[in-house]
């Protein structure tokens, strides 16, 4: 199969979809790879380690699209880059779709067959093509509250470990998945007083022996959510529902109740947010405030790190990505993993949560393969 890298352009986005180790490995199972010029810039990854790697070098991404049979990238593709896109053309990459409309609507209209790496799953029931970045993500959230929670950056002025007779920072993690799991890791490792909130009574018991204690966990209800949130100075939303829209958890009512100069990371705003007041920023501008309480809301938030995240995304994604070059189409059909990862084809939605979540209408992958 023609397997095409083109660089992103997504603002501050480092990360390439294929690395030269990557590469190799496509070229040594037989297939050709097509490299825009300087994607690999990011991971300081040359041109000449794509080439040496078995890669040809193309000059723009439109002869990248235009020459490959799938599209290999990290981020959900651009106005300028869904476009580009043809019938049956494979897209392997991250869409998160439920809270974008207009690139559904392109996906839609191109024909192409995307296949989300948010959705793909595994025999645990998992998530593993998202796991390696929500990991990333995680620990990134406690670093950019640490950062934004300093004066000089409209926070609180606190340190997040404090020092010895004071106080340090109470962070409240909401979801306890691989996400919060990681932002919590981070935290207490700084000395910070952390709690984390789920739905999941096992999940709480996990954490517990996980933490030995050194997290406060509860159940998280309503009231529970308004009484940690309240007495923050870090809250991180680190909520998900495969393929959904994050649900809302904190209210503006809930944002004027809380400290002033107490921060809000919000990791699920791919999928919209789970915060009221959440919108999209990115790295260039990375944070805003509402009442009192600075929202750091980055998009892609791992493309700040990009050797580290580009190496950890590569080796989730390496088996599936081979699976698809080997078989095409055939591979979603036989594996369910990768077929719990087709979001759209032949111009229809494929996965339930993300047609509800944009009320549009929804096709099981044998009624749009028909």
């Amino acid at each position: 199969m023609k397997v095409g890298v083109p660089k992103e352009i997504k603002t501050h986005e480092y990360r390439v979809g294929l690395t030269p180790g990557a590469v190799r490995e496509y070229v040594a199972a037989g297939h050709s790879v097509a490299v825009e010029t300087n994607a690999g810039a990011g991971i300081g990854a040359s041109d000449e380690e794509y080439r040496k790697a078995g890669a040809t070098l193309l000059g723009s991404a439109r002869e990248v699209f235009g020459s490959s049979e799938m599209i290999v990238k990290v981020k959900e593709p651009q106005p300028s880059e869904w476009t580009q896109l043809r019938e049956n053309q494979i897209l392997f990459t991250y869409l998160h779709l439920a809270p974008d409309p207009e690139q559904a609507n392109g996906l839609l209209k191109s024909g192409c067959t995307a296949i989300a790496y948010e959705t793909v799953t595994d025999a645990n029931g998992g998530l593993p093509l998202l796991a390696p970045m929500s990991e990333v993500a995680g620990r990134l959230s406690i670093e950019a509250a640490s950062a934004a929670l300093k004066r000089y950056a409209g926070g609180r002025g606190l340190l997040v470990g404090g020092v010895p007779g004071v106080q340090p920072a109470r962070i409240v993690v909401i979801g306890g998945g691989v996400v919060g799991t990681h932002a919590a890791r981070m935290a207490v490792g700084l000395g910070a007083e952390v709690t984390m909130l789920d739905r999941s009574i096992a999940r709480l018991r996990q954490l517990d022996e996980l933490f030995d204690g050194r997290v406060r966990t509860r159940f998280s209800t309503i009231e529970a959510v308004e009484e940690e949130v309240f007495a923050a100075d870090v809250v991180v939303g680190a909520v998900l529902i495969p393929g959904a829209s994050a649900p809302r958890l904190v209210s503006r009512k809930m944002l004027s109740a809380m400290r002033k100069g107490a921060v809000i990371v919000d990791v699920a705003i791919d999928q919209g947010g789970c915060f009221e007041t959440s919108r999209p920023t990115t790295h260039a501008e990375p944070t805003y405030e509402i009442d009192g309480v600075i929202h750091y809301c980055v998009a892609n938030m791992p493309g700040a790190v990009p050797l580290t995240s580009s190496h950890a995304l590569n080796n989730a994604t390496l088996p599936f990505g081979l699976a698809l070059a080997n078989k095409g189409f055939a591979a979603v059909l036989e594996n369910h993993h990768l077929r719990a990862g087709l979001n759209v084809y032949g111009g229809r939605l494929t996965y339930k949560a993300v047609a509800e979540s944009l009320g549009l209408p929804y096709s099981p992958i044998v009624q749009a393969a028909a």
